[in-house]
């Protein structure tokens, strides 16, 4: 049936943006980033003021 052609379009269109939201939403948040951290120590140089 040509008529119905347009909602099965739609229908498709629909379905396939549905599947490609769920893949990229469980790309983005299994996705887990490790930072590497460097704790730099900073030297703290005490200067006693003598006023």
């Amino acid at each position: 049936m040509p008529q119905m052609a347009p909602l099965n379009w739609l229908s498709l269109m629909i379905y396939f943006m549905i599947i490609f939201m769920i893949f990229n939403s469980l790309n983005y948040f299994s996705f887990f980033y490790t930072p590497k951290t460097f704790f730099i120590k900073k030297k703290n140089i005490s200067i006693n003021w003598k006023w």
